[in-house]
């Protein structure tokens, strides 16, 4: 449906009570980037994340035991323009562990896999792992709240699978993670306490999940969205609804796809800025370095509630 989709610092410092180890211990594994395929001589468990904030997902969990890949980490480009290569065929390849994020979004991934069958690969398509169909509307999984916990336990559960004798580490890996996240849902929830309903406008549904999640009541049209999204002109009609939400002061804040822009999105921009309505970019991969999952997140959060309650203008992170 989505065809050649666009797929695409703050270390939360606080652990809820239970975690047994710091955060930033977890965080140590570096992940490579696709230049060169990961070598397995350090007996590591190779893995790739499609998108960087899976294979950062796969380095919490999996720890000291993996080497992580990531294809899509630049949050300076346009992932529209993402071509596969020689060299990420290789990567993929090698992989013994897999995150995908599928609904269209990265689709040149199960290509790879279909080109270099392997019987022991793992594969973890988010899409499949939640139970979406195909005609899911909006592609962008890891803003929806609670897709990572149930990304970290697939990890874990795989990464046991292929290294049985440390299945108490990456469970132990997953109950952090998943304490870590208590400051984003903390975020989200006062949010919604504090300004339910809270009008806002977007230029594509990027942090649409999160947005809902919030209580946030997104007033551009799903099809001037799609459209965006699509890289497909959006009609006049659309592009006048939306200039009306800034004019007539309809909307407390633009969330601005701040990775993939146009002389659309570019022109609402300058306008909601003329209009003194307050403008939060968000990301389709995280933004690196200095970031992982959670702070990520929470940064977004953060930056809407900013918005929201002061009229603060965060239009990078």
């Amino acid at each position: 449906m989505f065809g050649s989709r666009r797929l695409s610092r703050l270390l939360v410092a606080t652990v809820a009570a239970g975690g047994s180890a710091a955060l930033v211990g977890v965080m140590a594994v570096a992940t490579s980037s696709a230049g060169a395929a990961p070598g397995a001589s350090s007996g590591r468990i190779v893995a790739v994340g499609a998108e960087n904030e899976y294979a950062d997902v796969i380095s919490q969990i999996g720890g000291q035991y993996v080497r992580v890949t990531s294809i899509m980490s630049n949050p300076n480009t346009d992932p529209h323009t993402f071509e596969s290569s020689a060299s990420v065929s290789r990567v993929v390849s090698a992989a013994q562990l897999v995150i995908q994020n599928g609904v269209g979004y990265d689709t040149f991934m199960t290509k790879i896999e279909a080109a270099s069958p392997s019987s022991s690969r793992k594969v973890i398509d988010v899409q499949h792992l939640l139970g979406l169909p195909d005609s899911t509307p909006n592609p962008h999984l890891w803003y929806k709240p609670t897709t990572m916990p149930a990304v970290a336990k697939a990890i874990a559960r795989d990464l046991t699978d292929l290294r049985p004798d440390h299945a108490a580490y990456f469970q132990q890996n997953v109950q952090i993670f998943d304490a870590s996240l208590t400051p984003y849902y903390q975020e989200i929830a006062k949010i919604k306490a504090t300004f339910p309903d809270a009008a806002v406008a977007t230029t594509e549904p990027v942090a649409d999940y999160m947005l809902q999640a919030s209580g946030i009541d997104n007033m551009t049209p799903w099809v001037l969205q799609a459209d965006i999204m699509n890289t497909t002109d959006p009609s006049p009609q659309d592009v006048s609804i939306q200039d009306a939400l800034f004019t007539g002061k309809k909307v407390k804040v633009f969330v601005y796809n701040q990775q993939v822009t146009s002389s659309v999105t570019k022109a609402f921009y300058k306008l909601a800025q003329h209009e003194g309505i307050p403008v939060v970019g968000v990301y389709e991969t995280m933004p690196t370095p200095g970031y992982h999952y959670q702070s990520w997140m929470l940064a977004e959060a953060d930056a809407v509630y900013n918005a929201l309650a002061s009229g603060k203008s965060s239009p990078k992170l």
